[in-house]
């Protein structure tokens, strides 16, 4: 056996055939640890082949405090380049990723650990730069132990200079993309890895503001397993995914794809089921529609997304420490349309009841819709939201962390975006927990949903003072489709299959669809001005009298 043949993974020890080893692009078959990547590697694997183009950044000051330590500091850095054969820490490649344009940014550890100095933040602006000028995407793949010292104070400013070239891209509406691999550390993390519109991290990656040393020796305890690995800063609403290397291209395309426009007359073929007149509709006493609304049978925000059909990319975290499962979203593919959906998440089993809390968001649950809005709104993609909750977390945790604020907010930004929004109650619409995720151009209601300031049971406990009123209680609050129609709460009601939505939740699902198309199909064409005022002056006549006024 030719030793050189194979190598022993750093991960397990475990011996890998190089071969295969390869040829899973540096993942052990063992136990899955993502090596380290060459930026030559990385940048073969991302981008089609001969589509790259290198973007030559200006040139920096090399040593500007003529700085030595054990070795000079110009030494330093004559040998980097040597054993690397790249000018810095950093290599910028407009290119192609399956025939889709992007501009990359990618860091090589061996480049003096990554660190950042000039140079690199220079590569970083001038990737930004490229970026803007060609209108298109930039993924910055990042590896790097921090600021570099050597440089001082000018290493320092380069978190600002690269954080202000990424908000170039944020009023220029272009896409940002981070990929963070193992390890992501200091100035890099606090400044343009963590400012990106989406964040995905190869699995074990870690990535922190102070390394774990530091922390432990300066707040002198043990820190949990696993601690700032990505599987940990998911789990706190820092990333969006853990994504293994092989599926990397899966996760990029749908994202890279946002940027070419539906073709013309999209959405024609879809026929409208929308009913706009409530003596079209069976009546039903509301404690039945109560009933039906809560089924667990009922699709619910990823079913629906699912039987959609579109590719979808689903995005996660608050960015402040959390992530709610109570409260999906992300970019999906609608019939060649990007939309952003974000939904109420409640399942089908006591197991994923649990899990995801009953479908009751926390503070961060509204936080993360927040951010996906106001993403959606930078990339002008249309907002559609499936409601379907019976309220918010009413808990201790919820409260401390700013429960009402963060549904207060999810009202506000909503109403002031300029881009198509659409809601729609696919179950239970309850109390605010409900409206934070309904101010939209079109409110429509499923035929078998409800949509009330607070519950029937809750409604009858305090008004009546007996649970036993809760029927009763139904039917005066006017929970159900027709009354919200008659009353002109909502715009509209999509009709169910026989006997409710969850006996056929496919035929349920493409209903709902129906009715999203044909509500997108008439607000995209509307200037983002003109739909901003449009729904600000809806809300402004809630619960009014006025004079009707003839033009």
């Amino acid at each position: 056996m030719d030793l050189t043949d194979w190598l022993s993974c750093a991960g397990c020890g475990m011996l890998v055939y190089r071969k295969r080893f390869d040829r899973m692009g540096g993942v052990c078959p063992d136990c899955g640890r993502h090596a380290p990547l060459t930026a030559e590697q990385r940048l073969g694997r991302l981008l089609d082949p001969r589509s790259g183009t290198t973007v030559e950044p200006a040139p920096s000051v090399h040593d500007p405090l003529r700085f030595e330590d054990l070795l000079p500091y110009a030494d330093r850095l004559d040998t980097a380049r040597s054993r690397t054969g790249m000018d810095c820490a950093v290599r910028v490649v407009r290119g192609t990723v399956r025939g889709r344009g992007v501009v990359v940014a990618v860091m090589d550890f061996r480049f003096l650990g990554g660190s950042m100095g000039t140079a690199e933040g220079e590569a970083v602006v001038a990737a930004a730069e490229e970026a803007l000028k060609h209108r298109l995407p930039l993924l910055i793949v990042t590896a790097s132990g921090g600021a570099r010292m050597q440089e001082g104070a000018f290493s320092l400013l380069q978190m600002a200079r690269t954080s202000n070239a990424m908000a170039a891209l944020d009023e220029a509406g272009l896409l940002t993309i981070t990929l963070v691999t193992d390890p992501t550390y200091g100035g890099v993390a606090a400044s343009y890895a963590t400012l990106s519109d989406v964040i995905i991290a190869e699995p074990g990656a870690r990535m922190g503001f102070a390394g774990p040393r530091v922390i432990e020796q300066t707040i002198r305890q043990r820190l949990p397993e696993g601690f700032q690995t990505a599987e940990f800063l998911l789990e706190h609403g820092l990333l969006d995914g853990v994504v293994p290397r092989a599926e990397l291209p899966q996760v990029l395309l749908p994202l890279l794809a946002l940027g070419t426009p539906a073709e013309p007359g999209w959405g024609a073929a879809a026929e409208d089921p929308v009913i706009r007149y409530p003596d079209l509709l069976p009546e039903r006493p509301a404690a039945q529609v109560v009933k039906l609304a809560r089924d667990l049978g009922r699709p619910t925000t990823l079913d629906h997304v699912a039987a959609w059909g579109g590719e979808f990319v689903e995005l996660r975290g608050d960015r402040a420490g959390a992530d709610c499962p109570a409260v999906v979203g992300g970019l999906t593919d609608l019939d060649g349309l990007p939309v952003m959906v974000i939904g109420h998440q409640k399942g089908h089993t006591t197991q994923e009841l649990v899990r995801r809390d009953f479908g009751m968001p926390s503070p961060a649950g509204y936080r993360k819709a927040v951010r996906l809005m106001r993403l959606a709104a930078k990339l002008r993609v249309p907002v559609v939201t499936l409601i379907d909750t019976p309220g918010a977390h009413p808990g201790l945790e919820a409260e401390r962390h700013g429960q009402a604020h963060a549904i207060a907010d999810c009202l506000r930004v909503m109403g002031s975006l300029d881009v198509p929004v659409v809601s729609v109650v696919t179950g239970e619409g309850g109390s605010g927990g409900a409206l934070a995720l309904a101010v939209a151009d079109r409110l429509l209601v499923c035929e078998n949903a409800t949509f009330s300031v607070i519950s029937p049971e809750g409604c009858a406990a305090i008004l009546w003072r007996s649970g036993d009123a809760a029927a009763t209680a139904a039917d005066a609050l006017g929970v159900d489709a027709p009354t919200l129609l008659a009353n002109g709460i909502v715009d509209g009601v999509v009709p169910e299959p026989a006997g409710g939505a969850h006996v056929a939740p496919g035929q349920a699902s493409e209903l709902v669809r129906d009715a999203v198309v044909c509500a997108l199909r008439e607000l995209r064409e509307q200037d983002g001005a003109a739909l901003r005022e449009a729904r600000r002056r809806r809300l402004r006549w809630f619960g009014t009298y006025r004079e009707k006024v003839t033009l």
